[in-house]
C-alpha cells in the first residue's frame, strides 16, 4: 500500500482524531492544499481523548477509501498514533515526510486537555522522528464548527513552519477560540496554562435496567495571565504553544539528588 507521490514539493501527511468523516478533516486539507503533496490517514471512527494509545492487542486494518484532486485518503481501525505510524511506516516508507498536520480538531487542546488528547498525541508521535508537526483545534466541540478563523489563521503558520522548520523534536499545539474572525485580535506564541478537570461520572440507566456511567465535567483555569494558552484564548487571541516529548521535571533533579544510593 506504498503511496508514490510528487518529489518536488513538501510532503506533508494528515491525521486526526475526529475520524474520516469529520468537517475539520476536510478544512485541513483545504488548508494545506496549495502548500504541498498531502496524504490523509485517519481513524475509521471518532477516537478523541485517546492520548498516545496504541494498538498492541488486534490486527491493525488500512484502506485506500478515496483518491480526490491527487490525494490519497486511508482509513484504519487504529488510533491517531496509529495513523502516524501506519503514514510513516506502511503508507509513505522510504519517503521523507516534511511535516505532519493534526485536526483541524473540533474542541480545544488547551491546558491539561493536551494530556488527553489525540490530536495532540499523533503531533507528539511525528516528533519521536523529528519530524515537524502541528496539532490545530478550534474552541467548538459540535459537528458542524466554523474552521474558517482557523483555516485563515493556521495557513500563514503552516507556510512559514515549511520555510524555517521547528526546534529539534518539537510540535506545536494551535488552538483557536470560538470567536468570529473579526473578533480575532491575533496570534501569541504561550506556554501551558495550569488547570484541571473536575469531572464527574453522571450514573444512568439503560433499557434494560443496567446501570452505565457518562464522563462529565468542567475545565478549572488555575492561570489565566497573558503567556498562557488559557490566558491568551479568553482574550481572543489564538495559543501558539511549542510542545516536547521529554516529561523530565528538570528543574528539580538537583532538589532530589538525596535520593541518591
Amino acid at each position: 500500500m506504498h503511496c508514490e507521490l510528487n518529489k518536488e514539493r513538501p510532503l506533508i501527511l494528515i491525521v486526526n482524531d475526529d475520524g474520516f468523516e469529520a468537517k475539520g478533516l476536510a478544512a485541513m486539507v483545504e488548508l494545506a492544499k496549495p502548500l504541498g503533496e498531502i496524504v490523509v490517514v485517519v481513524p475509521d471512527r471518532t477516537r478523541s481523548g485517546m492520548g498516545h494509545a496504541i494498538t498492541m492487542n488486534e490486527p491493525l486494518r488500512l484502506m485506500n477509501y478515496k483518491n480526490e484532486d491527487g490525494i490519497a485518503y486511508y482509513r484504519t481501525n487504529g488510533t491517531p498514533v496509529d495513523c502516524v505510524k501506519l503514514g510513516e511506516k506502511v503508507v509513505l516508507r522510504d519517503r521523507k515526510i516534511d511535516l505532519v498536520l493534526s485536526g483541524i480538531n473540533h474542541g480545544s487542546n488547551s491546558s491539561v486537555s493536551l494530556i488527553y488528547s489525540g490530536t495532540m498525541a499523533a503531533a507528539i508521535e511525528a516528533t519521536f522522528d523529528n519530524i515537524p508537526a502541528i496539532g490545530l483545534s478550534v474552541q467548538d466541540y459540535s459537528a458542524n464548527a466554523d474552521f474558517t478563523a482557523a483555516m485563515h489563521y493556521g495557513r500563514p503558520i503552516v507556510e512559514k513552519v515549511l520555510e524555517k522548520g521547528l526546534p529539534p523534536y518539537t510540535c506545536l499545539n494551535i488552538n483557536v477560540p470560538k470567536v468570529s474572525m473579526e473578533e480575532i485580535k491575533g496570534v501569541k506564541v504561550t506556554r501551558q496554562c495550569h488547570g484541571v478537570w473536575h469531572e464527574d461520572l453522571e450514573e444512568h440507566t439503560d433499557p434494560f435496567g443496567r446501570k452505565y456511567y457518562w464522563l462529565a465535567g468542567h475545565l478549572e483555569r488555575h492561570e489565566l495571565s497573558d503567556d498562557t494558552c488559557e490566558g491568551v484564548l479568553q482574550n481572543n487571541y489564538i495559543s501558539v504553544q511549542p510542545v516536547q516529548f521529554d516529561m523530565t521535571a528538570h528543574q528539580y533533579i538537583e532538589k532530589l539528588k538525596f535520593l541518591e544510593q
